[in-house]
C-alpha cells in the first residue's frame, strides 16, 4: 500500500487532468521565507516554486499570514520578502511570475487596516481572509460588511475547513455568498488532507457551483507531493469545468 493510500484511504478514480496549466495562477501559499509557518529558507522557497512550475503553474501570488496574535507582518516585510524571492528566481532563470498578497486573519486588527488602507490587494482589489478554525467570530458579519463597504472584494480562504459552518449544511455558505463573499477552496481538501468533513464540504461546494478560486495553500516541500496526488480526485475535472477566476488575477 502506498504512502497516500495509507494517509487518505483507498485510491479514488484518477482525474483525466494531469497538471494545473488550466488554472495558471496559485493565489494561496506561504512561500516567503521565515515570516510565518511556511518555508523557512530561500532555498526551500525556490525548491517549492520549481515544483509548482513543473505542475503547470505560470504565476504565484503568495499569501503569508497576517494576524494580531501571531504573525504581525507588515506590507513592507511581505514585499521585501517577495522581492528577495523574485531576485533569486531571476538569478536562476526560473520562468514563473511571483507576486505577494497576504492571508488576513479576521480579527480586530482588520478595522485599523481598513482605516489605514494597509492591505496588499491583488487581482481587482481582492483581499484574502481566513477565520478561526474553532469558533465563529462574533463580529464576522460586521467585519465582512466593513471590508466590502471600503471597496474590497473579499475572498474567504478554505471555507470547507470551518466546522462551525457544517451545522447549517450549506445555508451559512449561501448567506455569505449572497452578501458578496467569494470562496477559495484548498486543493488538498479533495483528497482528505484536512479530514473527511472538509473533503465532503469541499465536494458539496463544488457540486453547488459555489467556488470561485482554488489554491494550494502550500507551506513546504512535503506539500508538493500531496498536491500532486490531487489528480487522483475526479473533482479536479469538475473544478476545471467550473469557470474558476484564478487565471484572471
Amino acid at each position: 500500500m502506498s504512502f497516500f493510500s495509507k494517509l487518505f484511504g483507498s485510491k479514488p478514480q484518477d482525474s483525466s487532468i494531469k497538471d494545473f496549466s488550466w488554472l495558471q495562477t496559485d493565489m494561496h501559499s506561504h512561500l516567503i521565507p521565515g515570516i510565518d509557518d511556511g518555508v523557512k529558507t530561500l532555498e526551500d522557497a525556490i525548491a517549492v516554486i520549481e515544483q509548482l512550475a513543473a505542475l503547470g503553474y505560470t504565476k504565484i501570488i503568495t499569501s503569508p499570514h497576517v494576524m494580531l496574535d501571531g504573525y504581525v507582518n507588515t506590507p513592507e516585510i511581505i514585499l521585501r520578502g517577495r522581492d528577495d524571492v523574485r531576485n533569486e528566481l531571476s538569478k536562476r532563470n526560473i520562468k514563473i511570475e511571483f507576486d505577494a498578497t497576504a492571508e488576513y486573519y479576521l480579527d480586530e486588527g482588520i478595522f485599523q487596516k481598513i482605516k489605514n488602507k494597509e492591505f496588499i490587494t491583488f487581482g481587482n482589489n481582492h483581499v484574502l481572509v481566513e477565520l478561526s478554525y474553532y469558533t465563529k467570530p462574533m463580529n464576522m458579519t460586521k467585519l465582512f460588511f466593513e471590508l466590502r463597504s471600503a471597496g474590497y472584494k473579499v475572498i474567504l480562504a478554505h471555507p470547507e475547513r470551518y466546522p462551525f459552518f457544517y451545522q447549517s449544511s450549506l445555508e451559512d455558505y449561501k448567506e455569505l455568498r449572497d452578501s458578496g463573499i467569494l470562496f477559495q477552496i484548498n486543493l488538498g481538501s479533495l483528497i482528505g488532507l484536512y479530514g473527511k468533513n472538509a473533503q465532503s464540504y469541499a465536494e458539496r461546494l463544488i457540486d453547488n457551483n459555489m467556488i470561485e478560486f482554488a489554491g494550494t495553500d502550500i507551506h513546504n516541500m512535503r506539500h508538493t507531493e500531496i498536491i500532486k496526488s490531487v489528480f487522483q480526485s475526479p473533482y479536479i475535472d469538475k473544478l476545471a469545468k467550473s469557470n474558476l477566476q484564478n487565471n484572471s488575477l
